[in-house]
């Protein structure tokens, strides 16, 4: 990778070393409210200097999430068809939940979701994305993991609610390719796994990451760190 990234519109400014989201640091919250607690997630507003004048902001105070694109050894995906109320629609997806049990790491929480949602573990276990899914209105911070190497679990999870009609299928990863670019699988943690498993495939899976490095962007989110 060059250590040139690039520079702006006329040459005013130079950006040097590999693009990298940064942690804002400088930004100083002097206030932090809670203005609604919800039944999954909270709201939260803040007040933080910034630029000179002191700002405020109201957004989703939420936990964090994980998700897993499992790959079968005939690079099929495998996913779940399950109702989202906010969207109205039944939405195929990777195995994904939220980070809400006290003290567990991205990859235990990756774990527990596979077997919980499709009866399913993995031997092999990769970091595959990091993702701040809604920045404009969400502190949701979402981890996606490769899972390979695949056989049955066993768990005592109850599925209840919208997780009672979970129907799983194994799918191509290309043909899921081809439904997100064509717009009918619209789900945008699906979407950015299988086209950044497809990327990662193609340079021989040298992207992967560890899937115990740790997680400094979930906490670094104002909300997560206010708990």
């Amino acid at each position: 990778m060059s250590d040139r990234v690039g520079a702006l519109a006329g040459g005013e400014a130079e950006v040097f070393g590999p693009l990298s989201d940064e942690r804002a640091d400088d930004v100083r919250v002097v206030e932090s409210e809670l203005i609604a607690t919800g039944q999954v997630w909270d709201m939260r507003r803040d007040s933080f200097e910034f630029a000179g004048t002191v700002l405020a902001r109201d957004y989703v105070d939420h936990t964090g999430a994980v998700a897993v694109l499992a790959l079968d050894e005939d690079d099929r995906v495998l996913l779940i068809k399950q109702y989202r109320h906010s969207t109205g629609h039944r939405l195929w997806e990777i195995p994904a939940g939220l980070m809400d049990v006290p003290g567990e790491s991205g990859l235990a929480g990756a774990q527990r979701e596979l077997a919980e949602e499709a009866d399913t573990q993995a031997d092999s276990w990769h970091l595959l994305l990091d993702l701040f899914l809604a920045p404009g209105s969400s502190s949701e911070a979402m981890r996606v993991f490769l899972a390979r190497g695949l056989s049955p679990a066993t768990h005592s999870y109850v599925r209840a609610e919208e997780e009672t009609e979970l129907e799983p299928v194994w799918v191509p990863l290309e043909e899921v390719v081809d439904a997100v670019l064509d717009g009918r699988v619209q789900n945008t943690v699906t979407a950015n796994a299988v086209l950044a498993a497809v990327a990662a495939r193609s340079r021989g899976w040298s992207t992967l990451r560890s899937a115990e490095l740790p997680w400094s962007a979930r906490a670094a989110v104002p909300g997560f760190r206010s708990r």
